[in-house]
C-alpha cells in the first residue's frame, strides 16, 4: 500500500477512533488491541502491531473515564507506537517510549475540548430555545469536530513529520529505558491474567484452570485450541446449570448462589 494511502488510512483512523469513543457504542474506542488490529491492516506490520497493542491493552487495564474524568489516551499511544515501529524500523520498547509520552500528552487535549463543548452545549441550547434547529445542528457538527480533533492533531502532526524526527529520538533514548520497558512489557500479561482471575469464579473453577495451564506450559497446544476447549466446557456448564433451573425446587433445598458469590 502507497504510503500516502497510509497516512491518509492512519489519520482517518484517528477521527474515527474519537467519534467512536464518545458515541457510547463504541466498536474500536480506545481498546489498543483493536485499534492495533486496524494498524496492523494499513501498516501491514502484524507481529509488532499486535505485540505492542497487547503491551498497550495490559497497560490500559482498570483505567476508565467515570464522570467525565480524562485518562491516558492509549489509543493514540498505540497508533504513534505502531507507526513509528513500522515506519522507522524501531523495537517495540522504542516504539512504545515514544508513544506513551504522546498518548499521555492528548490528555491535556482532551480537557481542552472538554472546556470547549461545554461551551457548544450551551450555546446548542440557547438556540434550542430560540428555535433556530438548523444552526443547532451546525454547531453541534462543529462539536465533533473539534472532538475529533484532538486525536487527528497529534497523530497527524506524527504522521506528517514525526518518522524522521522520533527515528533520531529513539537513538538518543537510554538503552536502560528501553530495556525497562520491555521487562515491563513481559511482566503485564502475568499481571493482567492476575487481574482478570480476581473478577473470575477461579476458585470454583480451579480444576479447569489448573488444566488449561498444563495443555498451555507443558504440552504446547496453541492457545486457540486451549480457549476452544475452555469455550467447550463453558457450555457444558452452562447446560448443566440450565437443567438445575428446570428443575423443580423442592422446599428443603438450600437456595445456592451464583457463580460470583465467593
Amino acid at each position: 500500500m502507497p504510503i500516502i494511502i497510509q497516512n491518509v488510512l492512519i489519520i482517518i483512523l484517528a477521527g474515527w477512533m474519537a467519534w467512536d469513543n464518545g458515541s457510547g457504542v463504541q466498536i474500536i474506542g480506545q481498546w489498543p488491541v483493536c485499534v492495533g488490529l486496524v494498524m496492523a491492516l494499513i501498516t501491514g506490520d502484524f507481529q509488532n502491531a499486535m505485540i505492542i497493542a497487547g503491551t498497550l491493552q495490559l497497560m490500559s487495564l482498570g483505567v476508565a473515564a467515570f464522570g467525565g474524568s480524562s485518562i491516558p489516551e492509549y489509543g493514540v499511544a498505540t497508533i504513534v507506537s505502531v507507526f513509528l515501529a513500522a515506519r522507522t524500523g524501531a523495537n517495540v520498547g522504542e516504539a512504545i517510549a515514544v508513544g506513551l509520552p504522546v498518548g499521555m500528552l492528548t490528555l491535556q487535549l482532551d480537557i481542552l475540548v472538554k472546556y470547549f463543548n461545554t461551551f457548544t452545549a450551551h450555546w446548542e441550547q440557547e438556540l434550542l430555545h430560540k428555535k433556530q434547529f438548523n444552526k443547532m445542528q451546525a454547531v453541534y457538527f462543529l462539536s465533533i469536530g473539534i472532538w475529533c480533533l484532538k486525536y487527528i492533531v497529534p497523530i497527524g502532526l506524527v504522521v506528517i513529520f514525526g518518522a524522521p524526527l522520533v527515528s533520531s529520538l529513539t537513538k538518543i533514548i537510554p538503552e536502560w529505558v528501553t530495556l525497562g520497558l520491555q521487562v515491563a512489557g513481559n511482566m503485564l500479561p502475568v499481571l493482567g491474567v492476575a487481574l482478570l482471575l480476581h473478577y473470575m469464579p477461579a476458585k470454583k473453577y480451579f480444576t479447569f484452570l489448573i488444566v488449561g495451564f498444563v495443555l498451555a506450559a507443558y504440552l504446547n497446544m496453541p492457545i486457540l485450541a486451549v480457549a476452544l476447549l475452555g469455550g467447550g466446557a463453558a457450555y457444558l456448564i452452562y447446560q448443566i446449570e440450565v437443567k438445575k433451573l428446570a428443575t423443580p425446587v423442592s422446599s428443603d433445598s438450600t437456595i445456592q448462589g451464583d457463580d460470583f458469590d465467593e
